[in-house]
């Protein structure tokens, strides 16, 4: 692709599009012009991001990101160069994780061992490796930026959507904080996840956010767009993409809540298994379902006699139960498991995708992190769901959840879908609040009920649509008790996947650059 000249805010001759004025470019002009440009503009780039963490949960003020959003389009669009812009959104980036993910500093802190400044090195290190596609998007939106606003736009849109993606996929991926997670309802644009996923609906938060600014009285049409596409997300929201299945059946969530610190000491143990059992001979229910590795010993390990009295307690109802636990092979080979008991015979599932830092150490870490079974084999990548009674249910532990390709595998089979968590690692942080919200948005991808259930929080039902239907409260011994029901049928998304979306880029990218190139060309050398 041939190189474009760069955009000076100073030479109007160069881009007269970008000086189509719009109430909130208006605002934006009317920020003293040195918090536009040099040190200042960088640290404004860095606040912005910070900021955003407010529209995730647990404010959730989704309408702010796409005007947060808008800032940064033209902060980058009033750069001098390219390398400029670059480093505006690089700290956008930044700000946006070091605000955001830094709960995982606690996980290395207080349960890894670790003093302050090494725990402190790799929580910074991981939000610059998080930030590594926001210098691409920053310097190439800039370098090849389109002539028109409404090309710039998609451009802006499409770059958004290829750093998402490639975050999620490098590294194994780490899609937290995707912007499309702000979204959730009562945004009118989570109407468009069951069709694009979580990736979709941060296209249309960024491309909404640059047609905010590009609109202005003589050009309107990218305000009618904004409200076009805010008013078609409010129509999808209330299409059911899913229809209901067999009869509803009741379902008891139990909550633990016991300190990290504690739940692996021997002395512990014998509570941990009559908490357990208390709570679910209390709490009759067709399906029961306890937080991911519930009882901290091999599944080999726990004594007969107390799971032949799990498993009669979960018969009562004609039902079945569903435990976090740790099962194996050998000593070197062991995995984080879900394990079932009751009337349908007993089935297992085995994380697929573990957590660095949590469950595996990533090379050159692991000789100074000391968490306790931080070492887990990976399960089979496609397991069949569980078959327990008149539905199927696809389990998913703790940070599976971030990936809505692996949750599709078990669909359309899966009638209900089943997330265990105990993100005790990260204590009293956003952690909680922010993974619930990511499971409303797999429920919304999928047209699926997610039950959670959690050590310390959240454990909550969330409906086909993305609502909570009820949650615990957090850091509470309690059983969320409720009556669902399984649900048939795909979605669009889980049909096509994120090829939907890798689609959406390179259309986005052939209409938004495609002019430009070819009128280089018809000028010839």
């Amino acid at each position: 692709m041939l190189r474009r000249p760069c955009h000076n805010p100073t030479n109007k001759t160069l881009n007269p599009a970008s000086r189509a004025l719009s109430p909130l470019r208006l605002w934006i002009c009317a920020l003293p012009a040195r918090l536009q440009q040099g040190r200042l503009a960088l640290l404004l780039s860095a606040l912005t991001g910070a900021l955003g963490v407010l529209s995730f949960a647990p404010l959730e003020h989704f309408w702010l990101m796409p005007f947060l959003l808008a800032l940064l389009f033209q902060l980058l669009r009033s750069a001098e160069n390219w390398r400029q812009a670059a480093w505006r959104a690089t700290l956008f980036g930044l700000g946006l994780f070091l605000a955001g993910v830094s709960w995982v500093y606690v996980s290395m802190y207080v349960y890894g061992g670790l003093s302050m400044v090494m725990a402190a090195l790799p929580t910074l290190l991981l939000c610059f490796i998080l930030a590594t596609g926001h210098p691409a998007l920053g310097g190439l939106f800039h370098y090849y930026m389109p002539k028109t606003p409404g090309r710039q736009a998609l451009f802006y849109a499409a770059l958004w959507l290829s750093i998402e993606l490639l975050r999620g996929w490098l590294f194994t991926g780490f899609p937290w904080l995707a912007l499309g997670y702000s979204q959730t309802p009562p945004s009118p644009l989570a109407g468009f996840a069951p069709i694009l996923g979580v990736y979709g609906v941060s296209f249309f938060t960024a491309l909404i956010s640059a047609w905010l600014v590009c609109g202005s009285r003589k050009r309107p049409w990218p305000w009618i767009a904004v409200l076009l596409t805010l008013l078609s997300g409010w129509g999808l929201r209330h299409y059911a993409w899913t229809e209901p299945v067999g009869e509803p059946i009741r379902v008891a969530l139990i909550q633990g809540n016991i300190a990290q610190g504690l739940k692996w000491r021997p002395e512990k143990y014998s509570y941990t298994l009559s908490l357990y059992r208390d709570l679910i001979a209390q709490n009759p229910a067709q399906l029961t379902v306890l937080p991911e590795t519930a009882i901290p010993v091999f599944y080999d390990n726990i004594d007969k006699d107390y799971l032949r009295e799990l498993k009669s307690l979960a018969m009562r109802e004609n039902g079945n139960l569903v435990m976090g636990v740790l099962t194996r092979v050998d000593a070197k080979t062991y995995w984080n498991s879900a394990v079932s008991l009751g009337v349908a015979p007993g089935q297992s599932y085995s994380k697929a995708h573990l957590v660095p830092f949590g469950e595996y150490a990533p090379f050159g870490f692991d000789w100074f992190l000391n968490i306790p079974m931080a070492s887990f084999s990976s399960g089979p990548v496609w397991q069949p769901p569980l078959e327990l009674g008149a539905q199927k249910v696809a389990v998913n532990i703790c940070y599976e959840d971030l990936f809505g390709h692996t949750l599709s595998a078990p669909l359309p089979e899966a009638t209900l879908l089943v997330n265990m968590s105990n993100t005790a690692w990260f204590g009293r942080s956003l952690a909680q609040s922010q993974h619930l919200q990511i499971a409303r948005m797999r429920a919304l991808e999928t047209g699926r009920t997610m039950l959670r259930a959690t050590n310390t929080g959240m454990t909550a039902v969330i409906t086909p649509d993305g609502k909570v239907q009820d949650v615990l409260p957090q850091f509470t011994i309690g059983v969320l008790t409720a009556t669902v029901r399984g649900h048939t049928g795909l979605t669009p998304y889980i049909l096509w996947g994120d090829g939907g979306v890798l689609f959406l880029i390179l259309l986005t990218l052939y209409v938004s650059l495609r002019r430009d190139v070819q009128r280089t060309e018809d000028r010839g050398p």
